[in-house]
């Protein structure tokens, strides 16, 4: 799908924006990694001071692979009065990063609050932030496989993508307790009718006969 962010990454960038509501009050620029570090602080002492959050997107079939995504507000103060908020400005800045070793740098040190929030996305895309203090998996577990927001990351997981999916409902994988019904349940029934010589109600079915 065409890009319809501005600025487009490429002609025939693979980013889904027309999806998304319109962001009216928010601006977006895109850097390049080797620059990003650098923007932000222009933008922090520009007035931006507060990093809403930091996220990321994998665009499977597009190069570079993912965006890492800053999300950064402005509160400038009201012309008549400093004690008075004037109107809130907002900027996305968009990082592309490559899928082969992605790397960008961490804005902690500008921001503390981006910690938790590279951490998150670190354990769940796999970016790695240069000169982050403590780069290390926060809500999947320390040994984990991989990393879950992947669009190529399996389905049912590392370790169960390897086992064969169960074949349709059998009477050795369905859980135990589990009530028969339908022709399994008349069947039953007429197996027990036999057992007990018995004819099952109704007469015979199935074009047995009686």
């Amino acid at each position: 799908m065409p890009s319809s962010q501005n600025p487009s990454i490429a002609p025939l960038a693979l980013d889904p924006t027309a999806l998304r509501p319109p962001i009216d009050d928010a601006e977006i620029v895109r850097v390049a990694p080797a620059e990003l570090l650098a923007k932000l602080a222009a933008l922090k002492a520009e007035g931006y001071s507060l990093l809403l959050d930091v996220g990321a997107v994998d665009y499977l079939e597009r190069e570079p692979r993912y965006d890492v995504v800053y999300h950064l507000l402005a509160l400038p103060l009201a012309a008549a009065s400093v004690a008075e908020v004037g109107t809130p400005r907002r900027l996305r800045v968009l990082c592309g990063v490559g899928a082969e070793a992605p790397e960008v740098p961490t804005a902690s040190a500008l921001w503390p609050s981006a910690d938790w929030a590279e951490r998150e996305i670190f354990d769940f895309f796999g970016i790695r932030f240069a000169g982050h203090p403590n780069l290390r998996r926060i809500q999947m577990p320390y040994d984990w496989v991989g990393h879950p927001l992947r669009k190529d990351y399996p389905l049912r997981g590392p370790a169960r993508e390897a086992t064969p999916r169960p074949p349709f409902a059998l009477k050795s994988n369905v859980p135990a307790g589990a009530p028969p019904s339908g022709k399994v349940a008349a069947a039953l029934q007429k197996q027990i009718a036999r057992a007990r010589g018995q004819e099952p109600a109704g007469g015979s079915t199935d074009g047995e006969k009686t």
